[in-house]
């Protein structure tokens, strides 16, 4: 028997912060995604923003591996079918794991599964965990479900990673290359004065950015919902510089990305991506803009060998 009239259907639920949707993220969401389709039901990702922890630990900012539009993209590419953002506030964290069930996993989601990691915790406290909700389940008519671990997979070593500038390191957990987003804004344009013009990329508060050096990467151009979108779908190999820019003193840290050989791009303003591949080097000042131009063309070469 389907849904009542105005009632929603039923869904598989699955429950995490996401952040990175990396590996580890990956096999419960599509563990998710595959009990669904098995019972002819819709999936259901329910994230949280901000994050819990910020809630309930005072002061503690992590790094965003993604931003809340990339979090949801990358959710919905696994096969999920809602993303349902759970504003977290003092009020949600008091909630006691029984609250939190009825409320919103049976009352606004109707789940009828809910499949999460084995090392999920809920409620006041973290007073719950799996054997918990499968209690809870019970009561409620779900079925509750944890997913193994992947081993070293985590959103704190992603983080670690990124700051040791070790992008390859990331991209084994993500399973995929680190992104960092943002608008291109107008710098001081050395870039273009030297024949690489970059675009100089504003991304949002607490964005996980790698370590300063140059690096090897994409840059693309990312679709804005009820905006126009220029160079849409098109993608660029391009050298990435992050930091300050040691040869010019007093400029602030940057994310800077050269497309290759492409010296026509007009990108002020427009919503991109930049992914980062390999790390060529850290950032070293230069005694002449000649030293830093030949540097910066074997940057370019080796960056044309990596992502050919």
């Amino acid at each position: 028997m389907g849904p009542g009239v105005g009632e929603p259907e039923r869904s598989v639920v699955t429950i995490g912060v996401f952040d990175g949707v990396h590996r580890g993220h990956q096999r419960v969401v599509r563990r998710a995604v595959e009990l669904a389709a098995g019972r002819g039901l819709r999936t259901v990702a329910l994230t949280f923003e901000p994050p819990p922890d910020e809630v309930v630990r005072p002061g503690y900012r992590p790094l965003r591996l993604t931003t809340a539009k990339r979090r949801s993209v990358l959710l919905r590419e696994l096969g999920v079918d809602e993303v349902v953002v759970l504003p977290f506030t003092t009020e949600t964290a008091e909630l006691s794991p029984a609250e939190f069930t009825r409320s919103v996993l049976a009352d606004r989601l109707r789940a009828a599964a809910v499949v999460v990691g084995e090392d999920f915790a809920f409620g006041h406290d973290a007073a719950g965990d799996v054997e918990t909700l499968r209690l809870l389940g019970e009561k409620y008519d779900f079925a509750a479900e944890g997913v193994p671990l992947v081993p070293d997979v985590s959103s704190t070593l992603i983080r670690e990673r990124l700051t040791a500038g070790d992008v390859v390191g990331a991209a084994e957990g993500l399973g995929r290359p680190h992104r960092v987003e943002g608008v291109v804004v107008r710098g001081y344009q050395r870039g273009r004065q030297l024949g690489f013009p970059t675009a100089n990329v504003e991304s949002p508060p607490q964005t996980a950015i790698p370590a300063d050096g140059v690096y090897a990467g994409w840059l693309e151009s990312v679709p804005v919902a009820n905006r126009p979108v220029l160079y849409e779908g098109e993608r660029w190999p391009a050298a990435i510089s992050v930091g300050t820019n040691p040869t010019f003193e007093g400029v602030p840290r940057t994310v800077e990305a050269y497309a290759l050989d492409r010296d026509d791009l007009d990108l002020y303003g427009v919503h991109v991506g930049v992914d980062f591949a390999e790390r060529l080097r850290g950032n070293t000042r230069f005694d002449s803009i000649e030293e830093l131009v030949d540097q910066i063309q074997d940057d370019v070469d080796r960056t044309r060998r990596i992502t050919s």
